[in-house]
């Protein structure tokens, strides 16, 4: 960290002190060679014979980072000033289902949209099968640029669109902005649900209401339906330095794939057959990790519908000194299932909430797909 305090100097004291950027400077493509070098497939291998898809989600992240280092490098610096994190994961959305261990991946990506210290890059990855790439997913990521201690925001250099085409990229990166201020604005935990919302609560609690006894305490559960309290895993992991990243805090792909792996075992317990992955959407970075922490993982079903099942993953560190609990990041996953899943039944109101929270996730996630 002392070696960094020193490039604080390279640091531009504003924007416009910056040469801009254009989109194919930082494009970007890594080739991960599962088909022509089988010795690294272990380390992507599943149970059942496919890739494991906690660990794409740790390359995203490693890429997305990489990209946005290639979007800020100037040509006389050895070294970047520059602490570049991943702030939010905007969504991941998969065009298939099965990603198979023996064929090359193709990653693709550049910066598609620049703020003042924020960046948005666009991912693809593509999968080799008779000689072609096809699609397998497409991921947006929000990076950040801090000083070189990680303590405050730092500009970066701005992008301009060259083409109509990237206009249009440009010009999306800026509507996505704007619809997680949106989605952030309108969150359960500041504001009451809408009108349709509420009925929805309310049918449901008057569904669960046992008809023999006139008690609002007297609750039944429904037919084909689980307690939602009865549809939730936890796991722990202690933070090794073996996970840090150059700043010494857990890397994020490491709190994703944890994440992910834990919610795939929520929903594979609840519908009780394999899940497939079908989107990652608003994974929100609130707080670091740091080095030695008790990080403490709860997956929760929130919400389902016919074979679909809405996984809500919340991290949160323990200081076993201080005896405090801090949440560092709220994960959703949208998985389906080989079989239709019962319905989940919330009970009390903090769950009617969650049920709500999970269904406004999984309505974005099915206009997008």
């Amino acid at each position: 960290m002392q070696e960094r305090k020193a490039l604080h100097t390279l640091l531009a004291k504003q924007q416009e002190d910056l040469p801009p950027r254009r989109m194919k400077d930082s494009y970007l493509e890594v080739i991960l060679p599962l088909g022509s070098q089988p010795e690294i497939r272990e380390k992507y291998l599943n149970v059942y014979n496919s890739v494991r898809f906690g660990r794409i989600l740790e390359d995203l992240d490693s890429l997305g980072v990489l990209i946005c280092y290639t979007h800020t490098k100037q040509e006389m610096q050895q070294r970047s000033p520059l602490s570049i994190v991943t702030a939010l994961v905007d969504k991941i959305n998969l065009c298939q289902k099965i990603i198979r261990p023996d064929c090359d991946i193709k990653f693709t990506g550049n910066v598609s949209w620049v703020g003042k210290t924020s960046m948005e890059v666009r991912m693809h990855m593509l999968q080799q099968h008779d000689g072609d790439y096809s699609p397998v997913l497409d991921a947006t990521f929000v990076m950040v640029a801090r000083d070189p201690e990680n303590k405050r925001p730092a500009f970066v250099n701005p992008l301009i669109p060259e083409s109509p085409e990237e206009e249009e990229i440009f010009k999306q990166g800026e509507l996505n902005k704007l619809k997680r201020i949106e989605f952030s604005t309108a969150s359960l935990l500041k504001m009451a649900p809408t009108a349709e919302e509420r009925n929805i609560v309310h049918d449901m609690f008057l569904n669960t209401l046992d008809t023999r006894t006139v008690s609002f305490r007297s609750r039944k559960l429904p037919p084909s339906s689980v307690w939602m309290e009865d549809a939730k895993l936890k796991g722990l992991e202690i933070c090794h330095p073996e996970e840090r990243n150059i700043f010494n805090r857990i890397f994020g792909g490491f709190l994703m794939r944890k994440a992910y792996e834990l919610g795939w075992a929520t929903a594979c317990s609840y519908g009780g057959s394999r899940p497939f992955i079908v989107s990652v959407d608003d994974i929100m970075f609130q707080k670091p990790v740091e080095v030695g922490s008790l990080l403490l993982l709860s997956g929760q079903v929130c919400y389902t519908e016919k074979n679909y099942i809405q996984i809500r993953v919340h991290s949160e560190v323990y200081n076993a000194n201080t005896k405090e609990h801090h949440t560092t990041n709220i994960f959703h996953f949208t998985f389906i299932s080989e079989n239709e899943v019962p319905q989940v039944v919330p009970k009390t109101y903090g769950e009617s909430m969650l049920y709500l929270d999970g269904k406004r996730h999984f309505t974005a996630v099915m206009k997008e797909i």
